[in-house]
């Protein structure tokens, strides 16, 4: 794995029947990465698909929850970026490809990444969907990282998230050995708090948006976010969580009564989550 300068760790959850196409898609990129498993829900059904594709199984003991899994998978790596691929999804095969060539022309200016992430489609029953009104929203949101040139300016990385959550979770790729120096710097364990279920991401993303480095944004469809009834996201929804970690996350780019009304009208955007 040290070899390489980029790992997909799959962060899987009990017995996904999507999984094997995941694990084809990064089986089939164009650049080859390091590729990896990691779970909190050890069975036969992960191992023996492991064995079947030849690679890396790890297990984390505890109690299973989103923010101590995506912190285990980013800690297994040993690899400059890293990917947390979700289970369900898939990644066309010019993702790593389109990713390091552009990290690499980054570090040849000097110029320090944070994260670099793509466009995507959304999956829903194995058709892809580019056109739906969330996506053409989120464009229209990361408008202000599209200047190639500005993408570390702390105002546009904020910017993108103030009106919602405008990146993709599993379209990012962390540098990872930046990022864990901001986190040593500040004495801070976890990227991901424990204390949220579903804005974890966009709560990191708002933390690394306060931090020296650029927010990549790659504006191809390189990956493809399935969307189905029993993903995490379209149960948070369900369970009525989401408004309230909305609100918390709001609050951070705006005064309270603001972020009030921008987390009711954030919630009817949610629908788009949902078959």
């Amino acid at each position: 794995m040290a070899e390489k300068k980029h790992t997909f760790v799959i962060c899987a959850y009990k017995e996904s029947p999507y999984l094997e196409a995941c694990i084809r898609s990064l089986k089939k990129q164009t650049v080859a990465s390091a590729i990896c498993l990691a779970t909190s829900t050890p069975s036969d059904y992960l191992k023996n698909i492991c064995e079947k594709y030849d690679i890396a199984y790890y297990i984390r003991d505890g109690r299973s929850n989103i923010a101590d899994d995506w912190n285990f998978a980013l800690s297994v790596s040993d690899t400059e970026y890293v990917t947390i691929a979700h289970q369900d999804d898939i990644y066309e095969a010019a993702y790593t490809e389109e990713i390091l060539k552009i990290a690499d022309q980054k570090d040849t200016e000097a110029r320090k990444t944070l994260l670099l992430f793509s466009d995507y489609r959304e999956l829903i029953d194995d058709r892809k969907y580019s056109d739906r009104k969330n996506l053409k929203i989120k464009r229209i949101l990361l408008g202000p990282l599209k200047n190639e040139k500005k993408q570390g300016r702390r105002w546009r990385k904020r910017a993108v998230l103030r009106f919602g959550n405008a990146i993709c979770c599993p379209a990012v790729t962390y540098h990872k050995t930046v990022i864990c120096e901001y986190l040593r710097q500040e004495k801070r364990v976890d990227l991901f708090l424990k204390h949220f279920r579903s804005n974890l991401d966009w709560q990191t993303w708002e933390w690394l948006s306060r931090k020296e480095g650029e927010f990549v944004y790659i504006p191809e469809c390189l990956m493809a976010h399935r969307i189905h009834e029993d993903s995490e996201t379209s149960a948070t929804i369900r369970d009525h969580e989401r408004g309230q970690e909305d609100f918390e996350v709001f609050c951070k780019f705006w005064p309270k009564w603001v972020a009030r009304i921008l987390a009711g009208a954030y919630g009817t955007s949610e629908k788009g989550n949902e078959i």
